[in-house]
């Protein structure tokens, strides 16, 4: 009836998807969306439905993805122990360490345990992995990046 091709219809509705998903994660002002679609090179009145279209969705389009995103395990509580090897039928004198760790998570009410155990040179790497993460999250950029995101 359009007499326009399924795939132009297609990649126009998907990208008109992408363009209100991510303003609306993104929660960007009046002002940054219309600067977003100009670029496209519609007509005047063209960006203003889509202005309009997405001022009266974003709100509910956000409801959506919200309840769309996987629900992650939260962190309960922690328990540890370190294990040492001393000796052993073949070898009378190794040392052999091993850290265990039990972490207990909440999902949905549920609480589980997941079992790790490794050996302490690759916990101290994991240590340093997590310190250096968390100091990337104290720079400007990734503060940032995650107000954004709220």
């Amino acid at each position: 009836k359009l007499n326009i091709g399924v795939d132009t219809i297609q990649h126009g509705v998907e990208g008109l998807t992408y363009l209100l998903t991510e303003s609306s994660k993104l929660m960007i002002s009046e002002v940054d969306f219309q600067d977003s679609i100009h670029v496209l090179g519609f007509s005047d009145e063209l960006n203003k439905l889509l202005l309009h279209l997405y001022l009266d969705n974003r709100r509910e389009i956000r409801s959506i993805l919200s309840e769309l995103a996987p629900k992650l395990p939260s962190y309960h509580s922690l328990e540890w122990r370190l294990d040492v090897q001393l000796a052993s039928r073949s070898l009378r004198q190794q040392i052999k360490p091993a850290v265990t760790i039990k972490l207990h998570l909440n999902q949905n009410e549920d609480q589980t345990a997941k079992v790790l155990q490794t050996d302490p040179s690759t916990l101290l790497h994991l240590i340093q992995q997590l310190e250096q993460a968390l100091g990337e999250m104290k720079t400007n950029h990734c503060r940032r990046i995650v107000r954004n995101m709220k």
